[in-house]
């Protein structure tokens, strides 16, 4: 891919995502409008990339470049191209919540090496920094898979075949497709949500999801809302971590109870959501699985969105 000119500036934004979808653990994902987190970069006449500024962390995300999940893809990009010397400076805008289950590591990590690779002239395609991301928010919870980053630097539904030979698809997105989606106000751990999943899957259960994620597959390719609904199943994450979330049975029961297709966890939690046929069906299940939450005490927010095919996009440019 040809470079292109370098602009002065770039703003860019990622965008949140849902993992799993139920039956598809680490290996399928997709994209939502909003929320996502945002990052300005610029050239700077001091050589190599520096992190100034980071807004909406509460204090929380380091500077250094090493130890941010943003300075640590561009890095890793850099390191690729022969470019560590390049003078780049780098803000980091937090748009999302930390430990949400709504991929905010990810939307950095995609933030950060896709404004620095616009930054530069475009050297590699948006699907050729796809490694670059993912090493990006490994070096936050030690995994490496592409079922957040994926889809917030692509955009829509992504399967992944193999995460560690980076082969992934984007499927088709029915038309009427929404998402509801609803975060609590608790945080959970990821190294914690996965620490408790069993370490020996049966093979009734094996079985059981491999035709959920087959199902779900086929549904989205044809469009056939009732073959979706009959797939958004978990039978081995969604057992285990529904404890970690007040009232997750009682939420999916006033999802489903609304017009919802299916109704899951959100990567590691705590954000729940709902596949939905049409906008309006999507609204009024967020809203009755939100008030689920707020009975008890807990506030939360509210995100209705069609699937988000875009991923990763700048904002603006300054020439």
């Amino acid at each position: 891919m040809s470079p292109k000119p370098t602009p002065k500036e770039v703003k860019v934004f990622a965008p949140a995502t849902v993992a799993n979808v139920a039956c598809g653990y680490d290996v399928l994902g997709f994209a939502i409008d909003a929320p996502g987190d945002e990052v300005i970069v610029r050239h700077s006449d001091k050589p190599g990339l520096r992190i100034t500024k980071i807004t909406g962390d509460g204090g929380k995300l380091p500077k250094t470049v090493e130890g941010n999940t943003a300075g640590v893809a561009a890095l890793d990009l850099l390191r690729h191209l022969g470019m560590l010397d390049r003078g780049i400076e780098m803000e980091i805008h937090k748009k999302m919540p930390f430990g949400s289950g709504l991929g905010s590591s990810a939307a950095s990590a995609v933030a950060g090496v896709y404004a620095v690779n616009k930054l530069i002239g475009e050297p590699l395609s948006k699907k050729q920094l796809l490694p670059f991301a993912m090493t990006g928010e490994a070096s936050a919870d030690g995994a490496y898979h592409a079922d957040n980053v994926g889809p917030s630097l692509l955009g829509g539904i992504v399967f992944i075949r193999s995460n560690q030979e980076l082969d992934i698809a984007q499927l088709p997105v029915p038309e009427k497709l929404y998402a509801a989606v609803v975060h609590p106000d608790i945080e959970i751990l990821t190294k914690i949500a996965r620490e408790i999943l069993p370490k020996d899957i049966p093979i009734v259960n094996a079985t059981q999801q491999i035709g959920n994620l087959g199902g779900l597959i086929c549904g989205l390719i044809q469009s056939d809302y009732g073959l979706i609904s009959r797939s958004i199943h978990d039978v081995i994450a969604e057992p285990r971590r529904q404890k970690l979330i007040p009232e997750f049975y009682k939420a999916k029961r006033a999802a489903l109870s609304n017009g919802a297709l299916g109704f899951s966890i959100s990567g590691a939690g705590p954000s729940v959501f709902a596949l939905c046929e049409g906008k309006e069906t999507a609204t009024k299940v967020a809203a009755a699985v939100s008030q689920v939450f707020t009975d008890i005490g807990l506030t939360n927010q509210q995100h209705v969105s069609e699937i988000n095919q875009k991923g990763a996009i700048t904002l603006s440019t300054d020439s």
